[in-house]
């Protein structure tokens, strides 16, 4: 290889793949550099230094630079300690290089073959580095492809300039086929730098996929008029959509609609026939999760906040729509919300409110003694614990028509009371527990110990092994060490349940 083909070389594999000519340049020096190796009797370590404007190059010989006492030193042919180092150059330090120069070896076949075989895994390496740094803006984003080739149910796209993405079998909408040059929308969900086989990961049942069609099909989403809120699909199926407008003149859901259906039937025909309901966000749960619920209409709804659940009447007539085929309308409509919602017909509604009802009715007249007209206005009004009537603002509970000032205050005292007595009952019940015999027995326990342990709680064996070390240090005379010891002792026999697990 002389000079003027080294130049060439760069020049035309640069232009063929739109590689830097620098990278090609590393690439022929790594390659000379290698096949100098090779062609030398001894282990060295050679280094090719090529003038970019005229083609020469120059061969050296290096060592790197190690401590004296290193003990990482493999052999005097690679590297040089830095004593002997500085003899040479000074100012040198270690890792890095001293250098000589040496005599340029001629290549032959097998010395061109390998020249190449590295330039074309450097090339390859730079294209990769070039797709990835490429479509890193992209990630998150939809792109377009031509299908290349289709791979056991899995697709290969061609995204142009050497990029490619793959489609995973689980990533395509169930019962779709794509052929070779077929053009293809996809999500772009990840970027895989590895060495091997597609970087670009792409799905097509991605709720973002939906999203990002209509920002396509939906010139007033992009303008900022319209805002998405989220998406939920069972691909290929159906899917739902939560829009609201930014200014009070839009009307979201008709403008996702579009003229006779025409946008939102674009996006249908690019999800192969998901039909697409378009759901009015609203920033009250409650209101969000009935539309969601469309085209069923529902009669009234509970929200539980601490189950973050919400139970939906519909008329009888309606519940196998709202429900949907297989739980579907109610599973997407859950997935939009982010809420669990359970639906059942008003009758069922009913007598669950009733049951619920009665249930609390009995609990406030059993714990506060009051009688069951008092109860159950107790119950009606929404309270729900003795917490809340001990607690809540005094003013929510005078605003109660049938309540007064005296009525308000003998129900918070009473409340009080008996939040006060349960709370006593169970520190007295702690205190007096006594520990396990498996806690007892568990070496370095003492009985002192142990019914510490037990007044907090910790009984058994099984209660102490699934402690923090946070948790058990918080008790009075046991720090962080002698806690981790301790939970660690108690663990001891799950490690040896689970090794008889293994040997049988």
């Amino acid at each position: 290889m002389n000079n003027k083909e080294i130049l060439l070389v760069a020049d035309a594999v640069s232009n063929e793949k739109g590689v830097p000519k620098e990278v090609i340049f590393q690439a022929i020096e790594a390659a000379l550099a290698m096949a100098t190796r090779k062609a030398s009797d001894n282990d060295i370590d050679a280094r090719v230094v090529i003038d970019r404007e005229t083609g020469d190059y120059e061969t050296f010989r290096q060592w790197k630079v190690v401590n004296d006492d290193d003990d990482e030193f493999e052999s005097p042919d690679l590297q040089i300690k830095l004593t002997y180092a500085l003899l040479k150059k000074p100012d040198i330090e270690l890792g890095d290089y001293i250098m000589e120069p040496m005599e340029s070896v001629a290549f032959g076949r097998i010395a061109a073959q390998t020249a190449k075989q590295v330039i074309v895994q450097k090339v390859r390496e730079a294209e990769r580095a070039q797709v990835v740094e490429q479509y890193q803006e992209k990630l998150g984003q939809m792109i377009l492809g031509t299908v290349k080739r289709v791979e056991r149910g899995s697709v290969i796209l061609d995204l142009g300039g050497n990029a490619e993405a793959f489609i995973a079998r689980e990533d395509m909408i169930p019962r779709e086929n794509f052929r070779t040059g077929d053009r293809v929308r996809a999500y772009l969900k990840e970027i895989k730098a590895e060495g091997r086989g597609p970087q670009l990961v792409v799905s097509r049942i991605a709720p973002e996929l939906l999203i990002e069609l209509f920002k396509l099909e939906v010139p007033e989403i992009g303008d900022g008029m319209i805002d998405v809120k989220g998406a939920a699909r069972d691909p290929g199926l159906r899917a739902k959509i939560a829009v609201v407008a930014t200014e009070s003149r839009i009307d979201p859901i008709g403008a996702c609609v579009g003229m006779r259906g025409s946008r939102v039937q674009v996006v249908t025909n690019e999800l192969g026939g998901e039909r697409v309901d378009i759901i009015l966000w609203d920033e009250d749960p409650a209101r969000f999760a009935i539309n969601a619920m469309a085209p069923a209409e529902a009669l009234s709804i509970v929200v539980d906040e601490d189950a973050h659940s919400m139970d939906i009447a519909v008329a009888d007539d309606q519940l196998s729509q709202a429900i949907g085929r297989g739980g579907q309308n109610v599973r997407l409509a859950s997935q939009l919300t982010g809420w669990v919602l359970n639906v059942m017909s008003a009758a069922d509604a009913d007598q669950k409110a009733e049951s619920e009802t009665t249930e609390q009715v009995e609990l406030f007249m059993k714990d506060l003694d009051v009688d069951e007209d008092v109860a159950l206005i107790l119950a009606q009004e929404g309270f729900s614990s003795l917490e809340e009537i001990a607690y809540v603002p005094e003013q929510e509970m005078l605003e109660i028509d049938e309540f007064d000032a005296d009525i308000v205050a003998e129900l918070r005292s009473r409340a009080r009371d008996v939040l006060l007595t349960r709370a006593i009952a169970s520190e007295e019940k702690l205190e007096s527990a006594e520990p396990a015999q498996d806690l007892l027995d568990m070496e370095g326990m003492t009985k002192d110990l142990a019914l510490t342990l037990a007044s907090r709680g910790v009984i058994t064996l099984d209660d102490l092994a699934d402690q923090s070390v946070d948790e058990l240090a918080e008790i009075e005379g046991i720090d962080a060490e002698q806690a981790a010891v301790l939970i660690m002792k108690a663990r001891e026999s799950w490690f040896a349940d689970e090794q008889i697990d293994a040997g049988e």
